[in-house]
């Protein structure tokens, strides 16, 4: 599935650098498929597909939760447009 983590970002620098992280220790069967910030950082949204919303969740806060507040949403991959597979 396709999961949207969608974040208000309280510090870029460690925010970003925990995905950069986190990114290098992606679990088996977990693709990043988008990492995404507004102009001014305050904002980020990601697309990383997994077995569930539980474990992206899980895996996500790991790395950057202490650095943003994020929503997890399963993404309507049927309807998006240009969304890689």
């Amino acid at each position: 599935m396709h999961v949207l983590a969608i974040s208000t970002v309280s510090d870029q620098d460690k925010f970003w650098s925990g995905l950069k992280k986190a990114h290098a220790k992606l679990p088996r069967g977990t693709a990043w498929k988008v990492a995404v910030a507004s102009r001014d950082g305050a904002r980020a949204v990601n697309i990383i597909t997994g077995d569930s919303i539980d474990a992206v969740r899980d895996f996500f806060e790991a790395h950057a939760g202490a650095h943003a507040t994020t929503e997890y949403v399963e993404a309507d991959a049927a309807n998006a447009v240009g969304l890689p597979r």
